[in-house]
């Protein structure tokens, strides 16, 4: 039976490249996000209902803009709203 020692500083290394890597994927996808997204993106992104997503654009938690019969919302809007609720 082979028994392995962690650490502390074992431990410490790895949260060191956990967290480099995490960096890696969050650079990745913040380059891929768009500044505007659909409700369908929104709903996921947020994982609610379409009612839901009403009652944010008709209480002004959300503002949206309206191109012909599409709702557009503004990313950062989103993430503004993200950040008030933590």
């Amino acid at each position: 039976m082979n028994i392995d020692i962690l650490t502390k500083e074992d431990l410490q290394e790895f949260k060191v490249e956990l967290l480099e890597e995490i960096k890696k994927l969050i650079d990745i996808k913040g380059s891929e996000k768009k500044s505007w997204l659909r409700s369908t993106e929104v709903k996921e992104l947020l994982n609610i209902s379409t009612g839901t997503l009403q009652n944010l654009r008709i209480n002004g938690t959300l503002s949206y803009t309206r191109i012909g019969g599409t709702l557009y919302y503004k990313y950062r809007d989103i993430e503004r709203l993200l950040d008030n609720k933590s």
